[in-house]
């Protein structure tokens, strides 16, 4: 278990974040800087460990009042652990012309956790420190619907590969790849209901096991198997691919067609 470690948590009001603060407020003489928009409003009830900071994280000013109020709580002590989890998607037809909206996204999935990887390495100043990132399945195959969320995924999973091999020693970088996770993810992907790609896992689940990789140094945190084997039976046999893409389009159709209807 991760004990006596000051941890800085974002999107940690739902979701996997939510799961991954339970199990850490349990480390004896953990301390959580808890990062969302609704910290303050949905986290009071974890105790003096954990502390609420409501921000939103899509903009270097926001990140940089993140490590401000980290020096504050933890008394200028180092932050042991960084979890940059906070993310969003869209799930629709990418048909429309709209900067903003596809600039917001990266903006927060993108930009925000790659420009914390420099701010982390400024705050460290040598020390070791643990970084973390939820990347996702969708960073390495893009998805129908997903087109832009799957492209800001694809660019963190880029950085983190490239970073790599640049990082000083002292940074322990550890990256998760959750498949369809049942969270809010998808209420926020789409107000109008859609059925979610295949397979889905609970977030107390991918949480646990992403707990568990931070704890063991692991460079990846891939929590469901079936994934895992499935992206070794698709790079041997593409039909594989091909056919579960089949099925996923299917899904987008029949999406598209019910949004047509209710019109």
């Amino acid at each position: 278990m991760i004990t006596n470690k000051n941890i800085v948590l974002t999107g940690a009001s739902s979701g996997i974040g939510l799961e991954a603060l339970k199990i850490l407020s349990k480390g004896e003489g953990n301390r959580i800087l808890a990062v969302s928009r609704t910290a303050e409003e949905k986290l009071g009830s974890f105790g003096e460990n954990v502390i609420p900071f409501n921000i939103d994280v899509s903009s270097a000013e926001a990140v940089d009042r993140i490590f401000e109020k980290a020096d504050e709580v933890f008394k200028n002590e180092k932050i042991d652990i960084f979890y940059a989890n906070a993310g969003f998607p869209y799930y629709e037809e990418f048909n429309y012309t709209d900067w903003d909206r596809v600039k917001v996204m990266f903006d927060t999935n993108t930009l925000s956790p790659i420009y914390t990887y420099s701010k982390y390495l400024e705050h460290l100043n040598g020390r070791d420190g643990i970084l973390a990132y939820t990347v996702s399945a969708i960073g390495q195959m893009a998805m129908p619907g997903f087109a832009v969320y799957s492209a800001t995924k694809f660019a963190l999973h880029g950085f983190q590969q490239g970073i790599r091999l640049e990082m000083p020693k002292n940074l322990q970088l550890t990256c998760l790849y959750p498949v369809a996770t049942d969270t809010n993810f998808f209420k926020a992907a789409n107000p109008v209901e859609f059925e979610k790609p295949f397979p889905v896992q609970t977030p107390d689940i991918v949480a646990r096991k992403m707990v568990k990789g931070i704890e063991k140094g692991k460079k990846t945190v891939s929590p469901c198997a079936l994934f895992a084997l499935s992206k070794v039976l698709m790079g041997v046999c593409p039909p594989v691919r091909t056919f579960y893409w089949y099925l996923e389009k299917r899904k987008f159709k029949r999406f598209k067609e019910k949004l047509k209807n209710m019109k």
